[in-house]
């Protein structure tokens, strides 16, 4: 018999005004229960250079964290060129390929999202979202971009994930966000 994993999540970007924001809700979920509602699943890297937000299992979201830092660390600050190369490392290698997370990533120029499939997107429209609230929070946010152009990358992040947590069960309030400017 297996445990049902921690997990369910939504995490936001918008890049805005030449602002990038990052932010995610707090709660873990087991199955269909509530296991924490305060869980910190955005991280600074490179000095805070780097924003880094996941979604997916817990253990197996810090593992990529972990290579992705390294990766960085190997091409000096190159957060493109570290994402394609987990994301290789990722799609290629035997024991990666199990785990079950994906990621964003931001500094002060773009925005990237990172799977388990191989792949390194950088949306066009300035928005990206993972996790299981990720469709409410990117039409929200995609929504304030276009309707709300006053309010800074931070606000539309916050925002956006308020209206997610309106709506799915798996999203709650308790929100850390992270503006790069």
């Amino acid at each position: 018999m297996s445990l049902p994993k921690i997990k369910s999540t939504t995490v936001c970007a918008v890049v805005h005004n030449g602002q990038v924001a990052i932010g995610a809700d707090g709660q873990a979920t087991m199955g269909n229960t509530v296991a924490k509602s305060n869980v910190r699943k955005i991280r600074k890297l490179q000095d805070g250079k780097i924003v880094l937000g996941f979604a997916g299992s817990t253990a197996d979201a810090f593992t990529l964290m972990e290579r992705f830092d390294e990766k960085l660390g190997a091409f000096k600050g190159n957060m493109k060129r570290a994402a394609i190369e987990l994301a290789k490392d990722w799609r290629m290698d035997r024991y990666l390929r199990r785990l079950e997370a994906m990621m964003i990533v931001a500094n002060k120029e773009e925005v990237l999202v990172i799977s388990g499939t191989g792949d390194v997107l950088e949306p066009d429209n300035g928005v990206a979202t993972i996790g299981s609230g990720s469709m409410y929070a990117q039409s929200a946010a995609l929504a304030l971009k276009k309707h709300a152009p006053n309010l800074t990358a931070k606000e539309m992040v916050e925002e956006s994930l308020h209206i997610a947590a309106d709506i799915c069960i798996y999203t709650n309030h308790n929100l850390i966000v992270e503006a790069l400017d």
